[in-house]
């Protein structure tokens, strides 16, 4: 796959194809194609990796992009602001993301589904009991809300992350939930109940802004009225100020 990822925090990845070479993304992730390139939707994997995707509340199908008679492009995006990193997959290199992480990869790149191990980190893991899981030969591009931050861990090199931070790492990183600290901290620090504790060998890229706290904070930024009272910094309050109530 040859590709081109655009800069800024609404980027894109321009990927261009060759005569009957094929990619899969996402649904709802094309900007736009080639005349010449062709997408239809396709439950990859079979039957059952797609009932799995249906369980684990992701799209059924996915698209398929082909070109004929010359090379052609295709361009993807993510669904929110953020930022595309390319993962090249082989035989020596498995990869675990998140849920709703995948954008776009290679025809050999398989995707399938992958399951926390351990109950805790299932549980207060940030991303549920249920990753992605790639392997094959090729180039997978995913999306994550705000930057990403690559860190390549050595043997036995272990960093805390906030639970919903960890966007993707090498299936040779260990992944496991450990408390935030004691009870004041845990109630009071405002950073969360638990931590991801993640430990080498491998890498891992995290991002900057988690979705889940993006949407807390413009849930809190919207206009609203409490218990019937008008609030004075909401569009309501203004219009009742402007008609002298």
């Amino acid at each position: 796959m040859r590709y081109q990822i655009t800069k800024g925090n609404l980027p894109m990845a321009n990927i261009e194809l060759q005569p009957n070479e094929k990619v899969y993304a996402d649904t709802g992730t094309m900007v736009y194609m080639t005349g010449n390139a062709t997408m239809y939707p396709k439950a990859r994997g079979g039957v059952l990796k797609s009932l799995g995707r249906m369980l684990a509340q992701e799209n059924v199908f996915l698209t398929e992009f082909v070109t004929t008679g010359g090379p052609g492009l295709v361009a993807v995006a993510g669904p929110v602001p953020g930022s595309i990193i390319a993962r090249e997959i082989s035989p020596q290199r498995t990869l675990l993301a998140q849920k709703r992480a995948f954008l776009a990869a290679d025809d050999a790149v398989v995707m399938s589904l992958a399951f926390q191990q351990r109950i805790s980190a299932g549980l207060f893991g940030g991303e549920g009991f249920i990753l992605q899981k790639y392997t094959g030969q090729g180039t997978v591009l995913l999306h994550a809300c705000g930057e990403f931050v690559e860190m390549n861990l050595q043997p036995g090199q272990n960093i805390r992350v906030d639970t919903g931070c960890v966007v993707c790492w090498d299936e040779t990183v260990r992944y496991e939930i450990t408390k935030a600290g004691g009870i004041k901290t845990m109630l009071f620090g405002g950073e969360g109940v638990f931590f991801v504790n993640l430990t080498g060998p491998g890498k891992v890229w995290l991002q900057s802004l988690p979705l889940s706290r993006l949407a807390d904070r413009i849930y809190k930024a919207m206009p609203s009225i409490a218990g019937g009272r008008k609030e004075e910094g909401s569009i309501f309050g203004i219009t009742n100020l402007l008609n002298g109530d």
